[in-house]
């Protein structure tokens, strides 16, 4: 069950240059919109509920976040719950500037200042802990003309095996090259030195808690037509391709914690350089895949809390295993636990907020209320 439902953010590029989050004293305002449904008439509570969506999205819309709330958690009044208390303090003043309402549903337009340093806090509470945004620049040969040169681009055979295989072990991959909000300049040099404080604002921005940064690079081993003794001449370009790389987290004090940092090579033989790089980027990526894979699933066993699930109208033992075999199945649950009647301990790796969710799915469970280490739920018969 370990990787169903994993979503990996994939960035393969050349290089990148990421904005910096503002300063932690500076406020940002925008317009954002937000839109709920009229339950009961109740006209007053809808245009609150929709007057807190939009305060959120101004929130994402100022830090830039590409992967929205909604996406990631689709039963949005968890969202609404998780988050709520957070927007106190987040966003300093709003005003609504237009309001409707559209009959089954109200929506208002506001105007919204977020101050950034506690934004980032409050992204950080909704981030994956099983969201992976992976940069590997790639530099590659290219002969054109009779000419040999060097570079950079943001797709590989080695990207794009990558992204084929994580999709066959059950990953959900998100490619946000086509977003700009990586620029292809400088990875190589942030990787050289170190530097990943442009790399960790990116987390925040597709609400990810774990990157995979690393360096492709190429060396030609032998020419073809080279001279390789006794009389004898090399009919293959011989590629080496190389790739440093690191899996870095952070801690919940906002830490980054080297996970793992490793070299590889592959090798690649074909008659132009370009297919022997290619070939050495397909061997390298049948060797780091599986590592990569290994790597995250022990991360993600490590870090599971217990989760204390209590479901009420259950009274057999029947109904229970079969609520026991529903936890069980649901997406990064590592292990179900019965107390009792009704009553489970549950091992997960994420936000509770991210359980309630998958509970609430299910036909036969409806979720009351939940905590930070706590669900409770209802059981219906079907």
């Amino acid at each position: 069950m370990l990787f169903r439902g994993f979503v990996v953010v994939i960035f393969v590029m050349a290089s990148f240059v990421a904005v910096p989050f503002d300063a932690a004293g500076s406020t940002k305002c925008a317009d954002a919109e937000g839109e709920a449904v009229i339950l009961n008439n109740d006209v007053p509570s809808a245009k609150t509920e929709a007057a807190a969506r939009a305060k959120w999205a101004a929130v994402e819309q100022t830090m830039g976040v590409e992967v929205k709330a909604q996406s990631v958690v689709q039963n949005m009044a968890l969202v609404d719950d998780a988050v709520s208390k957070q927007i106190r303090g987040v966003v300093t003043s709003s005003k609504i500037l237009k309001e409707e309402n559209r009959k089954d549903t109200f929506w208002v337009r506001i105007n919204a200042c977020v101050e950034p340093s506690k934004a980032r806090d409050a992204l950080s509470s909704l981030a994956l802990n099983n969201s992976v945004a992976v940069f590997i620049p790639a530099r590659k040969p290219r002969t054109t003309g009779g000419y040999e040169r060097d570079e950079f681009d943001e797709t590989s055979v080695l990207s794009e095996k990558l992204i084929g295989r994580l999709t066959e072990s059950g990953f959900t991959v998100v490619d946000v090259a086509p977003t700009q909000a990586i620029d292809a300049a400088e990875i190589e040099k942030a990787v050289k030195n170190n530097n990943f404080l442009s790399v960790r604002s990116l987390m925040y921005k597709f609400l990810t808690n774990v990157l995979v940064i690393g360096k492709l690079d190429y060396n030609i081993s032998t020419r073809k037509g080279q001279d390789i003794g006794y009389g004898m001449s090399m009919p293959f370009n011989n590629v080496t391709v190389r790739l440093t790389y690191r899996i870095v987290t952070k801690e919940p004090s906002g830490k980054q914690l080297i996970l793992a940092a490793d070299a590889m090579e592959g090798r690649g033989l074909a008659n132009s350089l370009e297919d022997a790089a290619a070939k050495g980027m397909k061997d390298l990526s049948e060797k780091l895949t599986p590592v990569v894979v290994d790597k995250l699933s022990q991360y993600i066993k490590g870090i599971a809390k217990k989760v204390v699930v209590k479901i009420s109208d259950i009274s057999d033992l029947g109904t229970n295993f079969e609520v026991k075999d529903t936890l069980q199945n649901i997406a990064w649950v590592t292990g179900v636990e019965e107390k009792g009647l009704g009553e489970f301990t549950v091992s997960y790796p994420e936000n509770t907020v991210y359980l309630a969710n998958s509970i609430g799915q299910k036909g036969n469970l409806q979720i009351i209320n939940f905590s930070t280490n706590s669900i409770a739920a209802r059981y219906r018969k079907q």
